[in-house]
This record gives structure tokens, C-alpha cells and sequence, in this order.
């Protein structure tokens, strides 16, 4: 296995600032596959579309009447889907910009949504402790399904092969496998903030503010391994895999950026890490097939593009 390598000053180097949002940025996602886009949400009701190259901004798009906490990305890049305090989902189209549907039922902000594989269906995540699915293909705008397990706010997401799974506050990850008709719950202990499987779904990365993130074993419920050292206790914050899932990456409400070693859990170095956005690190994001490139979002208004130096 190659050597890990964290998101530190060592490792890589500061490459673009994406600040145009006026107050906290809440998520950020990379376009799929090769695409070098990024869609950024943010407190000021709106989402940005950059080219994290060049740092330049593309496109704004302005219908939200209320903060942006969640964006998805279709499979093929031609629509996206957000949410936030307005309680309903918006479907876009990244060209035109236009809202090609808003929907309702939700009775509280929506923290999270996400797209299926063939973005047929969008599931949605709400303060009001459900999930529900809709299939934007039909002109029926009920929900297909409402999951209503949680016993408080869903915070985060994850739709995959046949699975749904659902981080609360209610401190449970919960697994859908909708094939099978079967509900999985792993009880965590404290409210999770984000839920981000490794690519084979085997095992995932669950983030709680207890100030770890913890490895599980998706089929067992098991903790694998725990990564301390970093500083959750208050607000949403997300984590991820770094590219080859051999380290693991988290932004901290100190405005650090940490990483760890994914066998041995030991923090990569610098330890402790430099300081590199002036408020809570909200979201980190890895590139979806480039090694060395991320993003870090931040209430601090900006959002982060670091690369590995080139060799």
C-alpha cells in the first residue's frame, strides 16, 4: 500500500479560494467522474458553480428563499439538487440555471439530500426526523417512501447500491437495504454529523460530536478504528476518505484540517495541523478520480482548493 498522505501544509499546497458567498458556506461537491467543477451552498441562500482551476466563478443560482445546507449532483452532470431552511428540494438545471421543480412535505429544513445513481430519485433528509423519496420522473408529488425511524433530525445521507443510509441526532446510523425490505440500526452514542461510506460499501466513516470520526463495519455494526485528536462538539462537520482510502480526513471547528493513517488511526503529520480557514471547517470533499486535490468549506465564507505539489 502507497504512503498516506494528509491534507497538511507538508502534503499539499493552498491552490484556489473560492469566496464570493457573503457569510458560512455549508457544503461543497464536486461535479462526477472527471469534471472539474465544484457546486458550493451557503448561508446567503445561494449556490455557486466555480472552476476551482482558475478559482473563477461560473454561475449563480438564486431561488432559495432560506440557507443551503445540501447539494447532489447528478450522474451525468446536467442537474443538481439542493436543500435547506426552505423545506422543499430544488431541482435544477446546471445549464439554464432554471428550477425545473421544487418539492414539498417536509415539516422542517432539510439538512440533507442526495440523488440515486441514475438521479431518478431524490432522497431527502429533515430536521422533522424523516426521509422521504421522490421519483422526479413521475407527475405524482407525494413521496414514494417516508422513512421515519429516527427519533430527530436526520443530518446526513448516503444513497447507494440499493441502501439508504441515514445519520441522526438521535445518535443512530440507520441502513436501508431496500431490496431486501431490512433496517439496520448502529447506535453510535452521540448526534452524527455526517455518514461516508468507503467505495466497496463495506465500511464507513460516521463523524459525532464527541469530537471522533469512527471507522464501522457497514455489515456488522462494528467500530473498526477511531480517530481523535481534532475538536466536533457543535456543529455539522463532514469526513471523508482521502484518494485510495488509505488515510482519512476531517475539518475541525478550529478551522483545522486533520488527517489520519486509516489502519493504525495515528494523526498524520503535522500534528496538530496548521490552522487554515478562521471558523468551523463545515465540509471537506476529495476529488472523485484525482489524487491529491480536495476542498474544505468554511463559516468563514471561503471555500478551499488544495492540490498535492507537483512533483
Amino acid at each position: 500500500m502507497a504512503p498516506s498522505r494528509g491534507p497538511n501544509a507538508l502534503a499539499r499546497t493552498l491552490h484556489t479560494t473560492l469566496a464570493n458567498h457573503k457569510g458560512p458556506v455549508h457544503v461543497a461537491r464536486y461535479a462526477k467522474g472527471t469534471s472539474k467543477y465544484v457546486l458550493t451552498g451557503g448561508q446567503d441562500r445561494t449556490v455557486r458553480l466555480w472552476n476551482p482551476s482558475s478559482g473563477a466563478e461560473i454561475k449563480v443560482y438564486a431561488a432559495h428563499g432560506y440557507e443551503v445546507l445540501s447539494i447532489s449532483v447528478s450522474h451525468d452532470n446536467s442537474k443538481f439538487t439542493s436543500s435547506g431552511g426552505d423545506r422543499s428540494v430544488f431541482l435544477w438545471d446546471v445549464t439554464t440555471g432554471a428550477t425545473i421543480r421544487r418539492i414539498s412535505g417536509h415539516m422542517g429544513k432539510i439538512n440533507a439530500v442526495e440523488f440515486n445513481e441514475d438521479a431518478s430519485v431524490i432522497a431527502s433528509g429533515s430536521y422533522d426526523a424523516t426521509v422521504r423519496l421522490w421519483d422526479i420522473r413521475s407527475q405524482n408529488r407525494q413521496p414514494v417512501q417516508v422513512l421515519d425511524e429516527a427519533r430527530d433530525a436526520i443530518q446526513t445521507l448516503y444513497v447507494g447500491h440499493g441502501i439508504i443510509m441515514a445519520g441522526s441526532v438521535d445518535e443512530y446510523v440507520r441502513t436501508y437495504d431496500l431490496r431486501m425490505g431490512q433496517l439496520r440500526e448502529d447506535y453510535i452514542g452521540y448526534p452524527v454529523t455526517s455518514v461516508v461510506p468507503s467505495q466497496d460499501e463495506h465500511t464507513y466513516l460516521v463523524t459525532t460530536l464527541d469530537s471522533h470520526v469512527r471507522l464501522m463495519d457497514a455489515t456488522t455494526g462494528k467500530m473498526l478504528n477511531d480517530f481523535t485528536g481534532h475538536s466536533i462538539e457543535s456543529y455539522r462537520c463532514r469526513s471523508c476518505f482521502d484518494h485510495g482510502e488509505a488515510s482519512v480526513i476531517c475539518g475541525d471547528e478550529n478551522g483545522q484540517v486533520w488527517a489520519w493513517d486509516l489502519l493504525d488511526a495515528t494523526p498524520l503529520p503535522p500534528n496538530p495541523p496548521p490552522r487554515v480557514h478562521d471558523k468551523v471547517i463545515t465540509w471537506v470533499e476529495h476529488h472523485p478520480t484525482e489524487d491529491g486535490e480536495m476542498i474544505t468549506a468554511s463559516a468563514d465564507g471561503t471555500v478551499k482548493v488544495w492540490r498535492h505539489p507537483a512533483s
